[in-house]
Order: C-alpha cells, then structure tokens, then sequence
C-alpha cells in the first residue's frame, strides 16, 4: 500500500507537469512502466486509491444522464460586438463603481464545465444546462487529464472552465479515422466528446478543460479575479496563460487587439475575449439580470455565422455507405467567401435541429472548412419535414440504420465506388497524380471498374476514348500509375479503406508490423498494443483482412507490381528525440514534407511553442511562434540549416 501510494503521487506530479505545464520531466516509456506498476499493485491487492491515474480510464457506456444541480447559478455572458456597447458597458458599471479596474482573458469556444470538490476530493463534474441544473458527466470527464482528483483546499467548492480540443489534437485525430467520419470544428468535436454516453468516445479525443472561474467557495473570500486565479493555479487547475489586469477602457481595447492578433495563432478555438470587474466585492453590488452578471461581458469578435434558408437537402454516400444529409441554401456571403451549401451529421441532426425544407437557419464556418447548419433562427417559418431516406438515392437499395447513422449496403453503389478509388488514389494513398473523382466517375461508368487491381490494367487506348482525355493526360495519369507502385507502407494501409483506420493509425501499424502479410497474420493482441487502437479498430482491421474479397484483392495488387516499403527511421539523426515547431512559409518543402524528414528521422513536429520545444523552423513571414521561440530562448533555423541538418 505504502508503494501504491508513492507511485500515485509520483504519477499525478508528472501528469501536472505534461498536461498543465507542458513541460514534462521523464519520459513517456519513463511513466509507463510506473503506471504498469500500479496497475500491477492494484489487480493484486483489489485496491485502487481515490486520486490513482488509473480512473482515468473510460468505462462502460451509460444509459441516460443523469440531473445534477449546481450550488450557484452558472449564469451565461452578456455580449457585445462594437467599441460602442464595450463603451456602454463601462458606463453602466461606473454608475456603481467610481474607477473600475477589469480582467481581460481570452474566450474559448467549447462547454462549460462545472466540477465539484469537498474536503478536497473531486465529487462530480456537470455541463452548464440552464445554469440551474445540468447534466452529470462524471465519467466522461473523468478520462480528463488535465485536472486534479485531489487538491489542496478542503472546503466545498465549484470551479468553472471551458472544455476545448486543441485544434492540433483536433487535426491528428481527424488523420486517424476516416474521412467521412472526422470532425468538422473543435467546438462540436468536444460537445460530442464530452455529451457521449459512451466515455471511451471522450477519452479518445482527449479533450481539457481550461479553468477561469471559482463559482462557490466555503471557507475562503477570493477578493478579485486575480485571487481566483492565483487559487486555481494554486491548487492544480489548469489555466490559460494569458490574463490581464487593466485600470481604464484604452487598456481594455488594447488587449482586445492583441488578442484578435494572437488567437489564430494559439492552439485553441477563441471567439472573443471576457472583460470582468476585477473587485469581487463590487460585484455583489452590481448583480444579475436574468441571464447575465452586470460586472462582466464578452467582446466578440467578427462572426463566422450568418442567416439563410434551406432550400433542399440533398443524401451524400461515402464509402463506408454511410448517408450524410447536405443543405441546400439560398447563397449567402460568409467571411467573404460565397456558401451555397452546409452540412448536417445525419438524420437524428436534423431532427434536434428543427431543420426542414424552407427553414431559416444560422450557419457556421470554422477553419475554412465547409459550413456547417447550426440550428434555426427564432423567427424561422414552418417548412417542409425532411422525410428520412428507406432507400439509398443512388442505388435505391433498401438502406439500413447502424445507431445514429443509415448506411446503404450495396458496395457496388456508385458513389461508395467512387469515393472509394478516390480515397485510394489521394496523396495519402497511392499518391496517384491525375486520378480525380470525376476520373473514378468515368471509370466505374465506361470500364465498369469496381477493384483497386483493375486500374492498373488500364490502357491507354481506353483512357483516350473517355471524355477529357487527350494524349498528354493519358500518359501523364499512366505514368503516376506507374510510380504508385513504389508506395510507402503506411501509405498503402491507409488507401485500403480499412473502416477507422487513417493516417496516424496506418504509420503506426506499419511501424509496428513492417510489412503488409505480417499486418494481415496480426491477432487481436497484437493489435490493440499498438498505440490508440482500441476494441473496435482492432476488429475493424481483423474483419478487413478475414475477408476473402480483400485478401485476394492485396494479392492482385502485389502481382500489378505494387511494392509496400516500410522505411526504417534513421537510427541516430541530429532530429532524433527532438520536438520540432515549423512556422511561416517554406520554399523549398511543403509543410507536410519538411514534417515527414523530421519524422523519419526519429523527431517529433508539434503544433505550439512551449519550453519543451527543442527547434523552431522558421520559413517566411513567421508568426507568433517565432516571437515566442525569440522569448524562451529555443533554437531557431532556417531552411538552409534545415537541410544541412537533415543528414547530420
């Protein structure tokens, strides 16, 4: 027991240090095998400890969620979008309070989040709701890292955050899973982590939760913002890094300038910045309207939404067969781009949503990635239900419902076929240059295609008879062809198709397996030993290859010539072990490039500058990465030295 003890305490020190500070002390193989040492200890003496790291782990999924009902009243934030209303807002406050100091914080766009302790244990952990009562998500956010099981003060308290996925968290989890099934920005992507019944969904997109606010404390007065945030920092909470004190409204604008410059540069999705009353005894004087504390407000920045009205909606069919609704819009102007169209999740979406044919909605953009429906306006007509599909509108096979999601299961489906070759053919894949969707189109239409095997026996007197093709194009696309065939391995697992397999899975596997039969021959344990591959996956992989279709399609492949190479990582390299950031434009390698080098090479690219940061690549116009590898004293190259580098 007294060695258990240690071990947790040991582990929840590094845990702060990785998940709160980023600045980490021991390894990853380090931390391991202590953890794999508790984990021994508890299965042996049936004892797992309050606070051990092993409760992070996601358990069963739930039925419902259960109420849960907050000590106070989580109230929501006034806003404002102008200079003008910011102007009112200080007006109103020094009617009460003769020279008001205000906190200035950044305003990120993902769930509130409200956590209980009492005599310093965590108790529970619940979503805004109405303010009043929300719904209890203790076991999603126990998968949570980023926040303490235990602290240091031991009188009943709430504390306040916002639950975020890191925007390059976001990105690598979208690399590792299909592309029908990734998601679309990062304020949807942790709702849905953190509102999923089953918690092994949370932990798999490792979401955390930034905390700004202490909501109820017994025992304690916390006389300004700046208490509460000092406390929170004192007792383990994770806090964003900027936080500002200002004594009038020029210093206030002053950070809002500076913080519409820095958020597309920082890792999180921002919105806008929170503006309080620094003196928490002023507040009381203050007080509430019905929604919202008069001594605070959020400065918005320029919207990424805008109004428009659903004039159709239109089922998409990828290539796992599952049907994804499309809305057709009345084109509307949205950061200066023209949308016409915006996506929903499936049907169960639009239902929550209220949306029907003739329905004003908002719609949103985030990421230059296509909008998606958020919801209808108040003032929205009645419109036209949207019936749910039976048959699939390609094919008209009767289609099959799989949880939320309908699927058509006919494989030979247009659509699926062709999102299937060309998924196939993407740089990711076989990297074939000049094999586009409407290339497939012609394919399954003209040649009546349908297997991977079956474009390399193309001719080229057939690729001059299709519409587009002349003498050049045809030499060209058999030439990449050609090429194709010396495939990456983690390339060629990836072009497979294999359901929830995407990029970050297929290197894994290959650098696990090192060739394509010994992936095939792979058992269940093997499988799931590799880093974030679960149940499913394993399965999912496991199926794929029990297939006789599959199996003798990798076969045919092979004999066309293909030759799948897992390139070995150079042993010992100056990058070896390194954390690497890139920032500004590269001239001489694309950015996924100069990441591959760096990888193959046994280094790491990060997304963010931190102290942990080894290397700093600069190309042109760099931005606030660069300034802030300047201030923390990290090591800076340019491209030359990049490339002198690569063979040290």
């Amino acid at each position: 027991m007294d060695r258990m003890k240690e071990l947790v305490q040991i582990l929840n020190r590094y845990a702060y240090e990785y998940y709160v500070l980023d600045n980490p002390s021991v390894s990853d193989r380090e931390y391991d095998k202590l953890y794999d040492e508790l984990l021994n200890l508890e299965s042996q003496s049936g004892v797992v400890l309050f606070d051990s790291p092993t409760r992070r782990v996601g358990g069963e999924p739930i039925s419902e969620f259960s109420k849960h009902t907050h000590i106070n009243r989580l109230y929501s934030l006034d806003k404002c979008v102008t200079y003008e209303e910011l102007e009112s807002f200080d007006e109103r406050v020094r009617k009460v309070v003769k020279n008001p100091q205000y906190s200035v914080e950044f305003k990120f766009d993902g769930l509130t989040i409200c956590l209980t302790y009492d005599d310093g244990k965590f108790v529970c952990a619940a979503t805004r709701g109405n303010g009043i009562k929300g719904e209890d998500v203790t076991a999603q956010v126990l998968t949570i890292k980023s926040f303490p099981l235990v602290i240091p003060f031991k009188g009943k308290i709430e504390v306040q955050g916002e639950a975020i996925i890191k925007l390059s968290t976001l990105e690598r989890y979208n690399e590792s899973v299909l592309e029908e099934d990734r998601l679309k920005n990062a304020r949807n992507a942790v709702a849905g982590a953190i509102r999923n019944l089953d918690p092994k969904v949370t932990e798999l997109r490792h979401p955390e939760i930034l905390f700004y606010n202490v909501n109820y404390i017994k025992g304690k007065e916390l006389k300004s913002q700046e208490e509460i945030m000092s406390f929170l920092r004192e007792n383990g909470f994770k806090v964003f890094d900027y936080f500002k004190i200002c004594d009038n409204l020029d210093e206030v604008k002053n950070c809002i300038e500076e913080i519409e410059k820095k958020r597309r540069e920082i890792d999180v999705l921002t919105d806008g910045v929170v503006i309080k009353l620094n003196d928490t005894s002023m507040r009381s004087e203050l007080g509430f309207t019905d929604k919202s504390p008069r001594w605070a407000t959020a400065y918005k920045f320029e919207a990424e939404e805008a109004v428009t009205t659903v004039r159709d909606i239109k089922w998409q069919v990828g290539r796992t067969g599952k049907l994804t609704p499309l809305g057709i819009l009345d084109p509307v102007d949205l950061g200066g781009v023209t949308v016409k169209k915006a996506t929903l999740n499936n049907y169960g979406d639009i239902l929550r949503k209220k949306v029907e044919i003739g329905s004003s909605v908002v719609i949103h953009r985030s990421n230059e990635v296509i909008p998606e429906i958020l919801g209808i306006t108040d003032d929205s007509p009645k419109g036209i239900k949207v019936e749910k599909p039976t048959v699939c509108p390609f094919c008209k096979t009767e289609l099959v419902e799989n949880g939320a999601n309908i699927f058509c299961p006919n494989t030979d489906c247009k659509p699926r076929v062709v999102a299937k070759f060309a998924n196939f053919a993407q740089k990711d894949g076989m990297n074939i240059d000049g094999f586009s969707e409407k290339t497939a189109s012609q394919f399954y239409d003209k040649f009546n295609l349908r297997n991977f095997s079956d474009i390399y026996d193309i001719t080229r007197e057939q690729l001059l008879s299709l519409e587009g093709f002349k003498d050049k194009k045809a030499d060209n696309l058999l030439l990449s062809l050609e090429k194709s065939k010396d495939v990456s391995l983690d390339n060629f697992i990836y072009a497979l198709g294999i359901d929830g397999v995407g990029k970050k899975t297929a290197k894994d596997l290959a650098a696990k397996f090192s060739d394509i039969n010994n992936l095939m021959s792979a058992s269940y344990d093997d499988l799931i030993s590799v880093a974030d591959i679960g149940d499913i996956i394993a399965k999912n992989i496991m199926s794929f290859f029990s297939e006789k279709s599959n199996a003798d399609e990798i076969e045919k492949l092979l004999k066309c010539g293909i030759k799948p190479i897992y390139n070995l990582v150079i042993s010992e390299s100056f990058f070896t072990g390194k954390k690497v950031v890139l920032t500004g434009t590269l001239s001489s390698f694309k950015r996924d490039e100069a990441t591959k080098l760096i990888e193959e090479r046994g280094g790491k690219v990060i997304g963010s500058v931190s102290k942990n940061t080894d290397l700093v690549l600069v190309g042109e116009n760099p931005g606030s990465k660069y300034d802030n590898a300047l201030k923390l004293g990290i090591k800076i190259i340019d491209e030359d030295e990049f490339k002198g580098l690569l063979y040290t």
